[in-house]
């Protein structure tokens, strides 16, 4: 029936292109043709190298645009002809506003002008005395026009050699230009010679010259030493340049304004700290504490490098709001040979306390739905050090929308968790600043606790504390390690029912009795999904969890069961590993299309103290970011089916989470804009989570033990999703049906239900 479907709208599709395409013909002019496009052909010289790039340059100066079509259609020319008619309805106009354009035909084509520009544009790219010609191809009620050129051999460069500079910037260009990309026997190219003046004004910026402008360099070529196509480049300096665009500047003076106003006066009392000043009336940001994000030093030349890198240490403080770096030339110091600067660094600090409140509706696989409310409140430069103080509380309650059995079971949680962040690195040891270059490390502790009660089944109190370090390696690069991660559970309160669950589940039974964790974690992101000026996007994070080690050497063994204690409380021992890998390709106008793809593997291997991974360390699929197709932690693991275990009578049982200590995901989708900040996609996902050691609660058969047959034991499906895309900020909706269920028996898997499909709400993309 589906595949009917498919076909029958694209006959549709197609029939209605044909429509389109022959009705906007009676709507062009008598005396006009409609403009098809442009064509260029080329007479090169066998000199000539890399024809096809130059042909792709050359098309980029093609005008005008014909119109756009689609499918063959052209169907925003078709959307303004009914525009024009004299009483348009209002769907005429809403599409024309959306999708149309204007006609464009073989008059306004000036075809004189844009051979003048292709021979320019080949100038420019060293094949000078070309010529150019073009002829229109007329047909009906259309045009199209082609361009003959003809293109000699190019001119290349003999030597290059510096001219009419004078001292001190003589020297400093010479030594630079040494490290010239201009290679010999290089074809002149225009667009080479401004990178290569860009390349030199940056460089002496970065040397000190202030004032220097690239427009202040020019190049010569001189054909007059040779007969065959070769020219000797000459650099020099325009005529007229100011003496203060040759001299190196020195930074003489900081001024530094911790807590600055537009509205406040500079007059305040300033403070000397390690050669630098500081201004403010008191004391809103100590000293000791600002001045290690600070590069820009006293008696260095200028450096617009050191200026950025103080600016993007500053703004990673997370106390200021703007950050502004003006430099003034202090005349009255200047030399001939140097100039001077005094440095001007203006912080406004964002609100010092603000509370966030967030209120969620929260829909669950096993019909539990209820409201959770988050409310953070935060205090910035506590300490008058940059620090910030978190305090966040959540409460949430859900309840089991369903009759008979299940009917009244719900849940409770309520938490409270203190963050406080110290914009510098917190360590018993010293660490030698130049070692984190690009930005200062940040340290991070915590404390919280969790309260949650379901009903007929149990009660936990739950514990944690971390502490560690997080940093920026470059732009692209984040690394984040804690050396301290705890974590406490206590069950209580239990009931026969989860009782009865725990002895059924001999799995679920030990990962609860883990109630102490404590360990190690590592991890390493690098991410420039935030550049979307790239066409290929990379996104890679590895983390490690170690757990249990360093405690096993305090532990004392229990003579009851054999496990060892630490503090009278078991301990887990695990390590555990991620891998999530995305890629996005951009394409399409302004790169508003994009085909993203991401894989992730993780395995988790319980040893010494534990047979098994704790609870909440493991791994589950499904869901708004995994797969889309089933429901949040409702699959795997591997092929289990909790209806084919026999005794399986206890309704209570689908309200534990599906999980394994090994998962693989694969997503792949396209995304598209609709109109406005409405963008669709397309998808397809797999993936499954599995146990490395079979459970024996599940059965014989072993279907949770992960296997070399787990391609065929992954949990498939394939959707359409919306989205409303406000400034990076995105609400999601996702439709998906499952194509391949591994619950099922073998035979029965492959089935594209497409009447049973998953819908999923979230905020942000899925990967």
């Amino acid at each position: 029936m589906l595949i009917k479907i498919v076909k029958y709208l694209l006959i549709a599709v197609l029939f209605g292109t044909i429509l389109y395409s022959c009705s906007i013909q009676k709507y062009i002019p008598e005396d006009e043709r409609l403009y098809t496009g442009a064509k260029i052909e080329m007479e090169v010289d066998s000199a000539v190298e890399n024809t096809t790039n130059l042909k792709e340059d050359l098309n980029t100066v093609l005008r005008p645009e014909p119109n756009s079509k689609f499918l063959g259609a052209y169907l925003g020319l078709y959307y303004y002809y009914k525009n024009q008619k004299e009483h348009p309805n209002f769907i005429n106009k809403w599409l024309f506003k959306r999708f149309g354009e204007e006609p464009i035909y073989q008059s306004d084509v000036n075809e004189l002008e844009v051979t003048e520009i292709l021979k320019n544009r080949l100038e420019n790219h060293g094949f000078f005395y070309s010529s150019a010609s073009s002829f229109f191809n007329e047909k009906d009620k259309k045009a199209s026009i082609v361009y003959k050129l003809k293109v000699p051999a190019p001119y290349k460069m003999a030597s290059y050699q510096i001219d009419s500079i004078e001292s001190p910037i003589y020297q400093e260009i010479k030594d630079l230009t040494k490290a010239s990309p201009f290679p010999e026997n290089m074809r002149f190219d225009l667009a080479n010679l401004k990178l290569e003046r860009q390349r030199l004004d940056t460089e002496l910026k970065q040397r000190g010259y202030y004032n220097f402008n690239p427009s202040f360099l020019i190049f010569e070529a001189d054909t007059n030493q040779y007969k065959n196509k070769r020219f000797d480049l000459f650099l020099k300096l325009k005529a007229k340049v100011p003496e203060k665009a040759t001299i190196p500047y020195q930074v003489k003076k900081i001024n530094i304004y911790p807590n600055f106003n537009l509205k406040d006066s500079t007059n305040v009392k300033e403070t000397r700290f390690d050669n630098r000043s500081y201004y403010q009336d008191s004391v809103f940001f100590k000293p000791k504490y600002l001045d290690d994000f600070i590069t820009i030093k006293e008696g260095e030349k200028y450096n617009p490098l050191t200026s950025k890198h103080t600016a993007r240490r500053l703004s990673s403080i997370g106390a200021y709001k703007y950050v502004n770096i003006q430099y003034k030339e202090l005349e009255s110091l200047e030399t001939d040979s140097l100039g001077v600067l005094e440095a001007n660094i203006f912080l406004s600090p964002l609100t010092k306390r603000a509370i966030r409140a967030e209120l969620q509706a929260v829909t669950k696989s096993n019909n539990f739905a209820g409201p959770e409310l988050s409310l953070t409140y935060s205090n910035r430069n506590l300490f008058k050090g940059g620090e910030t103080l978190n305090i966040s509380t959540n409460f949430g309650y859900e309840t089991q929308v369903s009759s008979g059995e299940n009917s009244g079971l719900s849940s409770l949680e309520l938490g409270l968790k203190t963050e406080l962040i110290f914009p510098r690195v917190i360590a018993p040891f010293s660490i030698n600043e130049d070692f984190f270059e690009y930005s200062v490390p940040k340290t991070k502790t915590s404390l919280g606790v969790t309260y949650l009660n379901r009903s007929k089944l149990y009660t936990l109190l739950s514990g944690s504390a971390l502490f560690g370090y997080v940093w920026n390696a470059n732009k692209y690069i984040t690394y984040e390690l804690n050396p301290i991660s705890v974590n406490y559970t206590r069950l209580s309160n239990t009931t026969d029912e989860f009782q009865q669950i725990l002895d059924d589940n001999s799995f679920l039974e030990q990962s609860f009795e883990q109630q102490f964790i404590s360990g190690l974690t590592f991890s390493f992101t690098y991410n420039e999904m935030l550049n979307n000026a790239k066409t290929h996007q990379f996104y890679l994070n590895s983390t490690l969890d170690i757990a249990g080690n360093s405690i096993s050497l305090l532990a004392k063994e229990n003579e009851t069961n054999g496990t060892k204690e630490f503090l009278g409380l078991q301990y887990a021992q695990y390590a555990k590993a991620d891998f999530d890998a995305r890629y996005h390709y951009n394409f399409g106008a302004n790169k508003n299309q994009t085909i993203a793809a991401r894989l992730f593997a993780g395995y988790g291997y319980a040893y010494g103290n534990s047979d098994v991974v704790p609870f909440v360390k493991q791994y589950y699929a499904g869901g708004p970011y995994s797969v889309r197709a089933f429901n949040i932690r409702s699959l795997g693991p591997g092929t289990y089916n909790e209806n084919d275990v026999a005794d399986n009578t206890d309704t209570t049982s689908n309200f534990f989470d599906k999980t394994g200590n090994i998962r693989l995901e694969a997503n792949l989708e396209y995304r598209f804009p609709i109109f406005s900040f409405f963008k669709g996609a397309v998808f397809a996902d797999a993936g499954n989570v599995w146990n490395s050691k079979a459970n024996p609660d599940f059965g014989t058969a072993g279907k949770d033990k992960f296997t070399s047959n787990f391609i065929n034991e992954l949990g498939m499906g394939a959707g359409v999703g919306v989205r409303v895309d406000v400034q990076g900020f995105v609400i999601r909706f996702d439709l998906a049906a499952p194509f391949h269920d591994p619950a099922l028996q073998e035979g029965k898997r492959w089935d594209f239900r497409v009447d049973e499909p998953v819908f999923n709400f979230a905020i942000g993309y899925s990967f």
